[in-house]
């Protein structure tokens, strides 16, 4: 794989891959491993011939299987996360600040089909082909995942 490859995955999908695993990792230093992770895997693939559509998808689904390799070591050695270290916790405009502390309370399937639908963009089906998942799930796993952020942000019948 030549280096300019290389560059030009980092920058377009690197953005992509950072979010999904800040996402399902909660934490900057992890996420920052899964992203470096990824992409020196990208290293040892045959992947220059590859359209961009099935690279992002590729980059995406190592970001996942990273992020849970990373959670099943983290089950035998609990750590402290950043979020939890109040002069480390960084500032942000408070209704995003609220909207993403929700996000970050719902479980892990729920969260990341939000991130991958809102934050990426995907639709339910490709969604559902990058998780293995019926398209059917997905669109259940919105739902409630909108119920859910509804309750926790006060949201009325209406809304």
């Amino acid at each position: 794989m030549t280096e300019g490859f290389l560059c030009n995955a980092m920058a377009d999908y690197g953005g992509a891959v950072y979010r999904l695993a800040l996402c399902r990792t909660q934490s900057v230093p992890d996420a920052e491993d899964v992203y470096q992770d990824v992409f020196l895997r990208l290293l040892d693939q045959e992947a220059e011939r590859w359209d961009g559509e099935r690279l992002k998808a590729w980059l995406l689904r190592s970001a996942m299987n990273r992020c849970a390799d990373l959670h099943r070591f983290r089950l035998r050695r609990p750590v402290l996360a950043l979020e939890d270290i109040p002069e480390m916790a960084q500032s942000a405009d408070e209704r995003d600040a609220e909207l993403w502390d929700a996000v970050a309370r719902l479980p892990e399937k729920l969260r990341t089909v939000v991130h991958l639908h809102y934050a990426e963009g995907y639709s339910t089906e490709e969604i559902a082909a990058l998780l293995n998942i019926p398209a059917a799930t997905v669109r259940t796993r919105l739902r409630r995942a909108r119920l859910k952020l509804k309750d926790l942000l006060g949201g009325n019948e209406d809304e």
